[in-house]
């Protein structure tokens, strides 16, 4: 049964989980996982442009660091392009710890509605149990 989110409804192990892997692995990867398809490919989208760019400014500065041994034509600065590759994918980061936040009270709540549901254990009922 999927909830109004549209996502699976997840425990509160899997719902750690996925919180862990958005936000120590790959944000995205864990929202994917609870199957929060939108919001997930999203961030991961977002996730891979911004270590894209990040990985473009480590080339285009080893590049021109190369260049200067070789001439003595000024350094350029690609700064501004890690700089945007950063915000890319701290903004990725932040989009997934919501979408975490957000998993992990729809597990505590489905967990507390669960609760509410369990038939008391036999030893907690008035004359059940072994005497």
């Amino acid at each position: 049964m999927k909830t109004s989110s549209g996502g699976k409804q997840l425990d509160g192990v899997a719902a750690r989980n996925c919180f862990f892997l958005n936000q120590l692995a790959t944000p995205g990867l864990g929202s994917l996982m609870a199957g929060k398809t939108a919001s997930g490919l999203g961030q991961l989208a977002l996730a891979l442009a911004g270590f894209a760019l990040v990985i473009a400014w480590f080339a285009l500065t080893m590049i021109e660091a190369y260049q200067q041994f070789n001439s003595e034509t000024p350094a350029k600065s690609y700064g501004w392009v890690g700089a945007a590759g950063a915000l890319v994918f701290i903004a990725a980061w932040l989009w997934s710890l919501g979408t975490s936040f957000s998993l992990l009270r729809q597990a505590r709540t489905l967990e507390a509605a669960a609760q509410k549901n369990i038939p008391p254990r036999i030893d907690e009922v008035p004359g059940g149990g072994a005497n």
